[in-house]
């Protein structure tokens, strides 16, 4: 059995299968709706139902407030219909050379950046140019089917290289693979699987709103991907990045951050430390990196934000920009970080 699904206000219509959820049977029809983390954990896939009835999940309730409970919110990544639907979304457009497709993936390349973040380079096939946006991901398939995302850091190029950011998750099938010793270790020119490139976490180039990123760990690497872009097509619009971590190391390229500031004219860094000790001498800003943010910036009414890491970073900021700071809700742009124990790697 299969239902059909209108969204409003395209009129667009797609069919899910039984079973199916209505982002997957959007995505599966070439209809983008904004999504992330595909599993729960956040809203970026946040959209009403109309009309229709539909088996919701947990999720939604954990995540969504009563308020946007009652007036038929849902998360569409868990959303089931058990009828016909019809829903209101924003669609993403995407370019119409980037499609998603599964190829296989050789490491090139694999340098600890610290000592719970691994940089992975990848070889993707030369025959067939990868195309994506920056911030956008892929994801690996192992080899019983279970899946690990994790976004590009750096933007499309003609030899199809891309880098990962993978942080080590211990007693995680697959970064305990990438961090290992001796046979379990992951080797250069390993053949991996991979599919991508997922996820609507892009700079909108059609605005010229001044930027703020924020991003925690390893939310640097879309940031990355994206800022390098930045600078390679010449955009000068402000932009400021508040990258934080628990301790001074986790801000793992701290230093090309640094010489971003030199490099791109409007662009300025702030690192946020949240648990430095005394034998880690920072001297820098302290707490959480959101409410650096708030500080700093009290009337996001004029900007852009794209914030990528930890679900609770990402959630508080979405919650407090918008509700204390004046950030219009479409101008919050968001990919979340989500490991196993949250949707054990």
């Amino acid at each position: 059995m299969s239902f059909k699904v209108t969204v409003q206000p395209s009129q667009h219509e797609f069919t899910v299968e039984e079973g199916q959820s209505v982002l997957d049977g959007a995505l599966a029809a070439g209809i983008v709706l904004p999504y992330s983390c595909r599993n729960g954990a956040c809203s970026t896939c946040k959209g009403r139902v109309v009309a229709g009835s539909y088996d919701a999940g947990a999720s939604p309730a954990q995540i969504l407030s009563p308020e946007d409970l009652e007036q038929g919110y849902t998360l569409f990544c868990q959303a089931r219909p058990s009828s016909d639907l019809t829903i209101e979304a924003h669609e993403i457009r995407m370019a119409s050379d980037i499609q998603i497709r599964k190829m296989p993936a050789r490491v090139m390349g694999l340098e600890q950046a610290a000592g719970d973040v691994m940089i992975v380079k990848l070889q993707l096939p030369a025959a067939d140019p990868f195309r994506y946006y920056p911030g956008q991901y892929i994801e690996f398939i192992l080899k019983d089917g279970r899946r690990r995302s994790y976004s590009m850091a750096t933007p499309p190029s003609e030899n199809n290289l891309v880098e990962l950011h993978i942080r080590h998750t211990p007693g995680g099938v697959f970064t305990d693979h990438v961090f290992g010793a001796g046979e379990t270790q992951m080797k250069l020119r390993e053949i991996l699987r991979v599919e991508g490139p997922f996820g609507s976490f892009f700079l909108r180039e059609d605005n010229q709103k001044p930027l703020v990123f924020v991003s925690s760990g390893t939310g640097f690497a879309p940031i990355k991907a994206i800022v390098e872009r930045m600078m390679a097509n010449g955009d000068r619009r402000p932009a400021t990045l508040y990258w934080g971590g628990r301790r001074p190391a986790d801000l793992y390229m701290h230093e090309l951050a640094l010489q971003w500031t030199k490099d791109l004219p409007g662009f300025s860094y702030v690192p946020v430390v949240s648990e430095a000790l005394p034998e880690d001498g920072w001297t820098g800003r302290k707490g959480f990196v959101h409410q650096a943010v708030l500080q700093d910036i009290p009337d996001l009414s004029g900007h852009q934000v794209y914030a990528c890491g930890a679900p609770v970073m990402v959630e508080s900021a979405r919650r407090d920009f918008i509700q204390l700071n004046g950030l219009p809700e479409d101008e919050f742009f968001a990919d979340a970080f989500t490991t196993q124990a949250h949707a054990a790697d």
